[in-house]
Parts: C-alpha cells; sequence; structure tokens
C-alpha cells in the first residue's frame, strides 16, 4: 500500500470544495486580518510573488512566507498576514472581477505582494476529522526561491497547478471562476500529499502518513475500517512489535490508533447514514460494528448527535 491510497480514501470520505475569493495586488506596508473562521471552512494563501509575514495572534507566533510558498489553515484560526515593515498600511481599492472573485489593491509602488486567497469547505461532520489530525497551519513551498520546480513529483504537480490558478486568476475568460474554483479543490489534496513526503513532515496524520514503517497501518485503516483491526494485526503490517507500534504512533498522531480507526468509522458511517435506503443497522455493520447499540454510543460519543439525528440533519440539508 502507498501513501496515495490513504489520502485518496480521505479525499472520497470528506467532500472538498474550493473557492478562490480575492486576489491581492499590494505594494508595502500592508495588513490583512481574518476572523475564526466557521467550523467547515479552511482558509488558504498562496503567494505568487512577494513575502508576507503570518501571524498567529493566539499563539503569537509569526512566519515569513515567500513566492511559491502555500498556506493552509485547516483550524479556521484567526490570523494577519502583513508585509513585516511595522508601519500603517494605506487604504486599499476593492473591484469584483467578471470572474467571480474580488480585487484588492493599494497605491504604493514599494515592495510588491501578489497573493491569491481562498477557501475550502467541508462536508460536515468531518470538520471534526480534520481539525483532530491537522496542524493548525500548513506551509508548503510549491517553487523554490529562484522559481523553479521542485524537484519531487508532489511539489512539480504543485508549481503546475499554481501556474494554473494564476493564469486563470489573471485572464477574464469565460469558464475562469469555475476553473480556478475546480483547482482550488485540487490544491487541497496535493498540499496534504507534499506535505505527508516533506522531510519534515508536520505533527498529525501527515507526520505518520509519512512515516516509511508506520503508512501501511494508516493505509489499510482507511482502505479497510470495517475490519476487526488490533493492534498485533497493525504492528505485523508496520513490521513491528506491538509495544513498538504503539509508541512511534503516538508519538507521530498525538493520539491512539484506536482513536484514529474509530474516527474513520464514523465518518463513513455520516456519508452512509445520508442513504435512505440505508437502515442504522446496515451502517453500523458496514463501519465494523456487530451491536447496534454500541455504535449508537460511539457515534453519540465522536459527534455529538445521535444517528438518527444526524441523518434527520443531513436530510434536511439536502
Amino acid at each position: 500500500m502507498s501513501q496515495v491510497d490513504w489520502l485518496s480514501h480521505l479525499s472520497q470520505m470528506i467532500t472538498i470544495t474550493g473557492q478562490l475569493e480575492v486576489r491581492c495586488a499590494y505594494g508595502a506596508p500592508w495588513r490583512l486580518a481574518w476572523a475564526q473562521s466557521a467550523a467547515h471552512e479552511i482558509p488558504y494563501h498562496i503567494v505568487l510573488k512577494g513575502r508576507a509575514i503570518l501571524e498567529d495572534p493566539e499563539t503569537e507566533t509569526a512566519k515569513e512566507l515567500v513566492g511559491g510558498d502555500i498556506v493552509l489553515l485547516p483550524h479556521g484560526s484567526a490570523h494577519v498576514l502583513h508585509d513585516g515593515s511595522g508601519h500603517a498600511p494605506g487604504l486599499t481599492h476593492e473591484r469584483q472581477g467578471s470572474a467571480g472573485w474580488m480585487l484588492s489593491e493599494n497605491d504604493s509602488q514599494d515592495e510588491h505582494l501578489d497573493m491569491l486567497c481562498g477557501r475550502f469547505f467541508i462536508g460536515p461532520p468531518h470538520d471534526r476529522l480534520i481539525r483532530n489530525y491537522l496542524p493548525t497551519n500548513l506551509v508548503v513551498r510549491a517553487i523554490d526561491g529562484d522559481g523553479k520546480e521542485g524537484m519531487r513529483s508532489a511539489l512539480s504537480h504543485l508549481a503546475s497547478l499554481v501556474g494554473l490558478m494564476r493564469m486563470e486568476a489573471v485572464s477574464d475568460r469565460p469558464g475562469g471562476y469555475a476553473i480556478l474554483n475546480a483547482l482550488s479543490a485540487a490544491l487541497f489534496t496535493l498540499v496534504l500529499r507534499a506535505a505527508s513526503e516533506s522531510e519534515h513532515a508536520p505533527e498529525g496524520l501527515l507526520a505518520l502518513a509519512g512515516h516509511p514503517r508506520l503508512a501501511p497501518a494508516i493505509s489499510a485503516m482507511f482502505a479497510d475500517p470495517a475490519r476487526p483491526w488490533k493492534l498485533p494485526d497493525l504492528a505485523d503490517l508496520c513490521r513491528m512489535s506491538r509495544a513498538t507500534f504503539m509508541r512511534h504512533f503516538q508519538d507521530k498522531l498525538g493520539r491512539s490508533a484506536a482513536d484514529l480507526l474509530t474516527d474513520i468509522r464514523m465518518s463513513v458511517a455520516a456519508n452512509e447514514l445520508k442513504k435512505p435506503a440505508m437502515t442504522t443497522e446496515a451502517v453500523a455493520e458496514t463501519v465494523g460494528y456487530q451491536s447496534i447499540s454500541a455504535f449508537r454510543r460511539v457515534f453519540a460519543d465522536r459527534m455529538g448527535i445521535t444517528p438518527g439525528q444526524w441523518r434527520r440533519l443531513a436530510r434536511e440539508g439536502q
């Protein structure tokens, strides 16, 4: 099994759509602030040219972004982007592009920034799975400092995707908005792939998937969550002792294998419960529960509502 397996299963499990909202073309000084996003939203920013400082007011941390950097905020955290000069920003001018996104500019001729800003929308209740297992901020570099494509395949694909998004953003051709939104959705998966393949994969699910010895376990759980996986089974897949597997898994993910398996099962169950023909008993069996009462108890504990309540909410939403 490969890393692509788990990522493909995750992408099929959680419905992700993307939307480009603003293209920022600023000269320094400039400053942008984003409030906490809704539970099912993940903001993203792509620095096409120039540099930006990303600040997280809650953790009081700052990170410099340069051309080619892509940042996702899986927890939807409030954040600030600025030029780093400390000077008061000038006035900005916004105008609606015919493609559906906003162009925001200022009049400064100093150090220039070109940046795309948008957000991903996650079909509920899968935002819980994303926020529990991805870091607060996720930054990958699609292009190196000289503007050349990275050597690794994931980075090369990201560079190509960002190039397409840039061309669509600066052009005014029919279908541009739809194309940009479709490319945004692909961006999410490519960023996760690139991050998991990096030498310093961020904490959580990506660090786990990027660990060559632990990757078989995560692929197996995503591919066949209904199977009655036991710790010895997963440890054998990774060619580790049970104690070594538990220690490495907990260290990389911050949670146990049983926690991850349960969350995967409940996400699959949430999708199955939307199907009118599927009874709750059938859904329970589909995700590996022989006891309907046990399934209802775990679903309510993880999702905050009962399977029946979720089914009704999903039906009303549709």
